[in-house]
């Protein structure tokens, strides 16, 4: 039974060490997700839920920086958004793709 309960641990630990595997880097560099102007990332072409899932956790995670900088600076959370989207895609390598408005670009 030990057993058992051990493999059936590690074969779930394997399982969510897979759903967790992508990362922002490889999924920029495989064309899943880009860069925009409002300072987000979001899904190019995807709808899958590891990829929708990865969009969901950086935003949200960049629009609280974005709230911390903009308070910090008394600036309007639009006005950093709009600056931080210019950055992302500025900083974006070649063959990435980025969203300036009229739909998604390879840079």
């Amino acid at each position: 039974m030990k057993n058992i309960i051990y493999s059936l641990i590690f074969t779930l630990t394997l399982l969510a060490g897979s759903v967790h595997a992508l990362e922002l880097r490889d999924a920029k560099t495989q064309g899943l997700v880009g860069e925009t102007a409002s300072g987000y990332l979001a899904a190019v072409n995807s709808k899958e839920q590891t990829v929708l899932g990865l969009v969901s956790d950086i935003n949200t995670r960049r629009k609280a920086h974005y709230q911390g900088i903009a308070k910090n600076n008394k600036t309007p959370l639009q006005t950093v958004e709009q600056l931080a989207g210019k950055k992302a895609m500025a900083k974006t390598p070649s063959g990435q793709y980025i969203n300036i408005g009229s739909g998604w670009q390879k840079k």
